[in-house]
């Protein structure tokens, strides 16, 4: 294999799909800029993952990959390919490991194109990195930065990176003045994630997210904001009837922020209390403090990547099973999780602010 380009004029990243998962290739991306300081970077994205990258000094511009609008099907990735093509990038870096990244920039001509070689796409790739199993038991954060080892770069630090512009924080300390009324001195923020869109088995019950607002409320001035999609305005509605004392200074934002104002908004927390998400990456690279509950996936592997997070689990026989529905329809490994023992967490991480 030859060696990698050292001067090259234009590089393409093909970022991962999920917000999380992006989060976790900051590093990463951090190490192509830093060994190609005068490229010229483009991030070729998903829309829903694209506040992650666009206000970041690591990149020089966005593509997006709309794969459920112009570049859906067979006839939407050729369209893709050729606008690639146009581009004339020199080099591209596949982040996502999927057959059809490695696929697209062949298409589009890409002379050197480097990445894992999973998923039968070695020959697709002209600087390929075979996969070594000892990264299963490391965080996903060293599976991206070995990549870039691989492909023979000199890695940056291991921190996630989010770059948030002043005005939305401005904006989101408006909203939280706003949000707190008339309350006299300091008024707490405390964020709940209760959503995942992995499925069931990543989330705590929906009745204990309401137990630990009522009991938050009885011990703090807090005011507690509800993030999530507009799937999860199901869930949060449901938290806020149930929170008896808590309900009159909960505020559901379920379905009303834009990914940056969701950004904002829990750069500001105090505490964020989350299911294993998208939104728990968000807090880790702010360093939010944060509790993270986990319960089918891996602690290890995708946990948050952070000083400032503790992480409540049950590691019991059957996790982390890393299913969507729990096999045997109980869901004990987050049942088992007590709302006062999430609650002293987060009075604990108050006290110490």
């Amino acid at each position: 294999m030859k060696p990698w380009p050292r001067h090259p004029q234009k590089i393409l990243i093909r970022s991962t799909n999920w917000i999380g998962d992006a989060i976790m290739t900051t590093p990463a991306v951090r190490t192509v800029r830093e060994n190609f300081p005068d490229s010229e970077i483009t991030m070729l994205v998903h829309p829903w993952v694209s506040d992650v990258f666009r206000f970041s000094p690591r990149v020089d511009r966005l593509m997006m990959y709309e794969k459920k609008g112009r570049h859906k099907g067979i006839r939407g990735i050729l369209k893709l390919a050729a606008e690639l093509r146009e581009k004339q990038f020199d080099c591209a870096i596949l982040l996502q490991n999927a057959f059809e990244a490695a696929l697209l920039t062949m298409l589009a001509g890409i002379p050197v194109r480097g990445g894992y070689t999973t998923d039968g796409r070695g020959l697709l790739l002209t600087h390929g990195v075979p996969k070594i199993n000892e990264l299963n038991k490391k965080h996903e954060v060293n599976y991206y930065q070995r990549i870039m080892q691989g492909l023979g770069f000199i890695p940056a630090p291991n921190e996630l990176e989010l770059y948030i512009p002043g005005d939305q924080i401005d904006l989101a300390r408006k909203k939280l003045r706003e949000y707190a009324g008339n309350r006299a001195g300091h008024v707490q923020i405390i964020g709940f994630n209760p959503g995942a869109a992995f499925g069931p088995a990543k989330r705590w019950p929906e009745e204990k997210f309401a137990d630990l607002a009522d009991m938050l409320v009885q011990k703090t001035d807090a005011v507690i904001l509800l993030f999530g999609s507009a799937a999860d305005k199901e869930t949060a509605a449901a938290i806020k009837k149930l929170a008896v004392r808590a309900s009159s200074r909960i505020i559901d934002l379920s379905g009303k922020t834009t990914l940056i104002e969701a950004m904002a908004l829990i750069g500001e927390c105090d505490v964020f209390v989350t299911n294993d998400s998208g939104l728990m990456h968000v807090a880790a690279a702010l360093h939010t403090p944060l509790v993270a509950i986990f319960g089918s996936t891996d602690h290890i592997a995708t946990g948050p990547f952070s000083d400032n997070a503790e992480v409540i689990r049950r590691p019991l026989p059957c996790s982390p099973c890393k299913k969507s529905q729990c096999p045997e329809k109980h869901f004990r490994c987050m049942k088992l999780i007590d709302s006062q023992e999430v609650c002293s967490t987060v009075l604990r991480m108050l006290k110490e602010q």
